[in-house]
């Protein structure tokens, strides 16, 4: 796997330039580490997390392995306490999303860690590099979950590596395979970080009833929308269309709290506590009710994904089809 390795490889310490996106309730300690202990870059999502959870979160993950990993932030909720629980456990790799990252940016380089800043557009790379930031990671408008910008990763990518080089770019958007991974190093990025894929990881917190909606569904079963924003008002995402989104749409899309079925809890966790229909949650182990109707976030390359695999398997799998494309590409050429 050494000719898949980066100059980001050696930055961040890992030996894959293969990163798992925080991909919300779904990116839990195991998932993470198992990804990390594989050779990549497992990363933690703890923007919904108390500063006491993040914290065993963290303390958890550096139970499961020695490896680097990494912990994202999203710009638009309040984060500062989560970011101190972050340097305070000496965390090495912060990943920030969806605003400024300047008035984090300073923290975060004087405790020593590596600063990841996701974005969606070229001005907001800029405006990135210029804060400090280390990393780059342009998300094109194929990505699952919550998607910050409107150009696609094939588009996007280049772009980005002109406008803000020598910083390193990240590629995230569209990628689930070995393929993916080889299309966006020879785009100019010098990682990949894939959502989707690692949603069907035998370690992610995902509903097996989630786990077979991915598995069936195809990219044309996935709908760029602002449906799901109970939570995160405003924050346009990527989910396969379910009944609650059909009835929304029906109803010509209108906002809350004039929805259909507004008030209906559609879902009882774990702990008992329930869940409405429109809030931005995925279904999670434990979970009763019609899951089929939360939000099922997956990006267009939700067409990739076949089963159910331990993160180990995958990045395996992902690597070794990634290094096989980098030889017929460069047999092709010769």
């Amino acid at each position: 796997m050494r000719r898949l390795r980066t100059a980001l490889c050696d930055r961040l310490g890992i030996d894959l330039p293969i990163i798992q996106a925080p991909v919300g309730s779904a990116a839990v300690p195991e998932l993470a580490a198992a990804v990390s202990e594989a050779g990549g870059l497992g990363m933690l999502a703890l923007t919904w997390q108390t500063p006491d959870q993040a914290r065993r979160s963290i303390r958890r993950t550096r139970e499961l392995t020695t490896r680097p990993f990494g912990a994202n932030l999203v710009l638009d909720f309040p984060v500062d306490d989560l970011l101190t629980v972050c340097l305070e456990e000496k965390l090495g790799i912060i990943s920030t999303f969806w605003g400024d990252p300047s008035p984090v940016h300073g923290r975060i380089h004087r405790a020593g860690a590596l600063h990841l800043h996701t974005i969606g557009d070229i001005a907001e790379a800029v405006q990135a590099v210029t804060a400090g930031v280390d990393v780059v990671v342009a998300q094109g408008w194929e990505a699952g979950g919550h998607v910050r910008g409107g150009t696609t990763t094939m588009s996007l990518v280049p772009a980005i590596v002109d406008a803000v080089g020598p910083v390193p770019v990240v590629a995230a958007g569209g990628i689930a395979d070995g393929r993916g991974v080889a299309a966006v190093l020879a785009l100019g990025a010098q990682g990949a970080m894939l959502g989707t894929r690692f949603l069907a990881a035998a370690e992610a917190a995902t509903h097996e009833v989630y786990r077979q909606r991915l598995i069936a569904a195809t990219g044309a079963d996935t709908v760029h929308t602002l449906c799901f924003d109970g939570g995160w008002p405003n924050a346009p995402h990527r989910a396969l269309r379910n009944t609650t989104l059909q009835r929304w749409q029906a109803a010509g899309s209108p906002p809350a709290p004039l929805r259909p079925g507004e008030d209906d809890v559609v879902a009882i966790d774990a702990s008992g506590k329930s869940r409405p229909r429109y809030e931005d949650l995925i279904p999670l182990p434990g979970m009763t009710g019609d899951l089929s109707a939360m939000a099922l976030y997956a990006g267009q390359s939700v067409s990739l994904v076949h089963d159910v695999l331990p993160a180990a398997r995958l990045l395996h799998d992902i690597a070794g089809q990634a290094a096989a494309t980098v030889d017929l590409l460069q047999s092709q050429a010769t």
